[in-house]
């Protein structure tokens, strides 16, 4: 008989950041990770994670709420049936819960892990094959001061960690983030790549200034300048826009992707894992970007290393234009994994182990879950 899915167990864990993370909608401090462990009957166990930014300023999901939705609805749905079954048990939570792709996300990476493991493979591997065992990587440098940005990139590209850099704007005056980004392009623009993301900050016709500035200082990608739902400026800054356009919040299903596509987006796309539903099915909007002539770029929720390494093994299938941004686990003080993500020459390395490849370390999971939970 084959293994069946015996019970879920999820834990809150709240990590500090190194240093503020600003945005343009929150300023973060700590990041929350929701961390999900299904045990089979066999006695395997597969790890999965469900993190957003800043409780509820980003998205319509909380760590609280998550964390509700795995324990009351989600669980009941899985314990007792077959463990190896991921796309029956993944169509059973879809017709009993809408939404709540976080949660899902974290869901299918555990199903995934755990299959993994069972079979002796990684994950990459159950997903198609992986391209490569390391994936370029971006550092943001998101202080909000502009001479301490300037200094830490100065830093980064003498250690040689990171040769591309993305800014976060949007908070301030268009002026004020115009000038913030020419002082940083000027120091590092002829060593690095500078990217800027906006988070949904701008206007329509604010956009269309900014943009237009931004490309002729030289920044190479403008992420979400607009709202999620102006697609059609999107599609406007994609064709008129000097550099190259990023739909982030505006894409997360492959519906989204084909509807984008369809009123001619010619920039790339921001792939996440939570977006979508989890590594196999954010595959589903990749496969419609990539029909579509639109660029594939890794995108992180500033998951701690499990849900980065769960992306990472997704991304690595795919052919990624503008790389990853999996630097999540470098935002943070600590870690609750054993053994930590390899970080070096502008690269981090895939785990090669079956499934994740990554252990928990269960005395940093105590440290850090919350007490109450």
């Amino acid at each position: 008989m084959s293994a069946t899915i015996e019970h879920l167990e999820s834990w809150l864990v709240d990590l500090p950041t190194i240093r503020p993370h600003k945005l343009s909608m929150t300023t973060m401090g700590c990041q929350t990770l929701v961390i999900l462990r299904i045990v089979r009957s066999d006695g395997i166990s597969g790890l999965g994670e469900a993190t957003t930014i800043g409780g509820l300023s980003y998205g319509v999901e909380s760590p609280e709420g998550i964390k509700s939705a795995l324990d009351n609805y989600l669980a009941p749905l899985l314990v007792g049936q077959p463990a190896d079954d991921i796309n029956p048990l993944l169509a059973r939570l879809e017709k009993a819960v809408k939404g709540n792709t976080f949660a899902k996300s974290a869901v299918e990476t555990a199903l995934l892990d755990a299959r993994g493991k069972a079979l002796g493979l990684p994950v990459s591997a159950l997903l198609g094959g992986a391209l490569s065992t390391s994936l370029p990587v971006l550092w943001t440098l998101a202080s909000g001061d502009t001479a301490r940005d300037i200094a830490e990139g100065e830093q980064l590209l003498e250690s040689g960690r990171h040769n591309a850099f993305k800014l976060k704007i949007g908070a301030r005056e268009l002026a004020t983030d115009l000038a913030h980004t020419r002082a940083i392009v000027e120091a590092l623009g002829c060593r690095a790549s500078i990217r800027v993301d906006v988070n949904q900050a701008w206007d329509a016709s604010t956009a269309a200034r900014g943009c237009a500035e931004l490309a002729a200082m030289g920044v190479d990608l403008i992420e979400q300048p607009v709202a999620a739902h102006d697609r059609d400026a999107l599609v406007r800054l994609s064709h008129h826009c000097g550099t190259a356009i990023l739909a982030d919040e505006a894409v997360a299903s492959p519906q989204d992707g084909f509807d984008i596509a369809r009123r001619g987006f010619s920039g790339a796309c921001a792939l996440k894992i939570a977006k979508s539903g989890g590594p196999a099915s954010v595959l589903k909007l990749a496969n419609v970007a990539q029909a579509a002539g639109i660029g594939l770029y890794g995108g992180t929720m500033l998951e701690g290393t499990i849900g980065t390494v769960a992306s990472l093994h997704a991304w690595s299938t795919l052919p990624l234009a503008w790389g990853t941004e999996m630097f999540g686990p470098l935002l943070l003080k600590d870690d609750i994994v054993v053994r930590p993500l390899d970080f070096a020459n502008g690269q981090v390395a895939l785990p090669q182990g079956p499934g994740l490849g990554v252990e928990l370390d269960e005395d940093k999971l105590r440290r850090y879950s919350r007490a109450s939970q």
